[in-house]
């Protein structure tokens, strides 16, 4: 009884997050991801913000999406505002998803932007972003959209934005900070129908540098 009442409770929500007429609950199932090994150790992160929510332990709830929903951002094209300092572009769709520092890609400082190229359109359910997790680290700036616009000029879609006094200048964000851990940062894309996704960051509160592990996209 107490499992059927968790998965009703799952499936509204998804229902509520996919919208009124989209999908029936009996079309749902949990998205399979498959997480990277934790690091053991670290401590919090001497850093405090009002937007910081709290750390996350455990394990993430179940995620359900349309069956048939599938990972379609591997081996990807991925282009940049700046080239890396460490590491290259194609890492951050590859499938390595490991802590260590060889399957880091590093940006320059400043505000910076990754951009994936899915290759066609695709209804988009999830994006799953790593920016690193070897040891606990608070990312700034942290904004995802999509489009079908390569240039992100026109038919831009924003799925999160934790900027929270605009100085990225793509508008303030209402998103809380967070901290990096081995889960990722899902994000819920309710179903957009778009080719490219994008993502910016502005350093981290132990320097002024971006980076990525990977940035997983699912969809049909």
């Amino acid at each position: 009884m107490k499992r059927f009442f968790v998965t009703a409770m799952l499936a509204t929500a998804a229902l509520m997050a996919f919208g009124p007429g989209t999908v029936g609950a009996e079309d749902l199932e949990p998205l399979k991801i498959d997480l990277p090994e934790a690091f053991a150790g670290g401590t919090p992160p001497d850093y405090w913000s009002k937007t910081l929510e709290p750390e996350q332990f455990g394990e993430r709830p179940p995620f359900l999406a349309p069956r048939g929903t599938a990972l379609l951002s591997r081996d990807k094209p991925v282009s940049a505002g700046a080239s890396p300092t460490v590491g290259n572009l194609k890492q951050i769709t590859d499938g390595v998803k490991s802590y260590p520092k060889r399957s880091v890609v590093e940006l320059p400082a400043g505000l910076q932007w990754v951009q994936i190229d899915l290759e066609k359109e695709a209804a988009l359910y999830a994006v799953v972003l790593w920016h690193f997790h070897e040891f606990k680290r608070v990312y700034f700036d942290v904004i995802v959209q999509v489009s079908n616009d390569p240039e992100f000029k026109t038919g831009i879609i924003t799925l999160l934005n934790n900027d929270a006094d605009n100085s990225a200048g793509l508008g303030a964000g209402k998103d809380p900070e967070y901290i990096e851990n081995h889960r990722g940062r899902l994000i819920k894309t309710e179903g957009a129908k778009v080719r490219y996704v994008r993502l910016y960051a502005n350093g981290n509160h132990l320097d002024p540098m971006s980076h990525y592990i990977e940035v997983e996209v699912y969809g049909k």
